[in-house]
């Protein structure tokens, strides 16, 4: 009995869905971006895409052989990743370097699995990430707001139709490629008025002695060319 559920378990989650229609897509997209374009929605919606920003910088972190400590979710929609290690060095430079362009790269790599039609592939990923992530959550609003975001993805992947899931996968993919552009303008907009000057570019302007403004751009450009790239996997164009 247990390896045919292990193997119903691995087909399940190798298996190809359907591909749905392209209204369904392009809906899902007007959705997401009416998630992220209203001021009071954003104020909201933008939690997810911090999850995924520090989330980036705690995956980095470990990926780069530096000790993580912790991470703390805000109720103002920001977040603090605490890792050990070197202060310098290209492990710190990829760290702080993941938080901005890490929606932008998760909903890419989101676009390139429902090209293939894994959504149910897509759905497991995704909560994994967000299960490894609550391990290191250290405040009490962070894990309310993980624990939360996994409890939708597990209730989709078990409980939904298929119809059901292939919406929400497309609409959470089409927000992480939307949600990744907007906090790189926040940002910017912030430097122009002289505040974040711990930002994560100016960091990165410390440890490399390159102009923050040459790290804003390269935010703008993994944002930009993941928009475009996700958009057309999506499209199928």
């Amino acid at each position: 009995m247990d390896s045919i559920t292990t193997a119903g378990l691995w087909d399940r989650l190798t298996g190809i869905q359907p591909e749905p229609e392209l209204w369904l897509v392009i809906a899902t997209g007007v959705v997401a971006m009416a998630a992220v374009a209203p001021r009071p929605v954003w104020r909201i919606s933008r939690n997810a895409i911090t999850i995924a920003h520090e989330g980036g910088h705690g995956l980095l972190a470990l990926l780069t052989g530096r000790r993580l400590d912790g991470i703390r979710l805000h109720s103002d929609t920001s977040g603090v990743t605490v890792s050990r290690g070197r202060p310098t060095g290209l492990g710190m430079v990829l760290t702080a370097a993941a938080g901005y362009t890490a929606p932008s790269l998760l909903g890419l790599g989101g676009a390139a699995l429902l090209s293939a039609h894994r959504i149910t592939l897509l759905l497991w990923a995704a909560t994994a990430l967000l299960v490894a992530m609550l391990v290191m959550i250290r405040n009490a609003y962070g894990l309310l707001t993980v624990v939360l975001t996994g409890a939708g993805f597990v209730l989709v992947s078990w409980l939904a139709p298929a119809e059901v899931q292939a919406m929400f996968t497309y609409g959470v993919v089409w927000f992480l490629l939307l949600g990744g552009v907007r906090p790189v303008f926040e940002l910017q907009a912030k430097r122009r008025n002289g505040g974040a000057p711990d930002s994560d570019a100016d960091q990165l302007g410390r440890l490399t002695h390159v102009h923050p403004v040459v790290w804003l751009l390269m935010f703008h450009a993994v944002a930009l060319c993941s928009l475009i790239g996700g958009g057309r996997w999506l499209l199928a164009l």
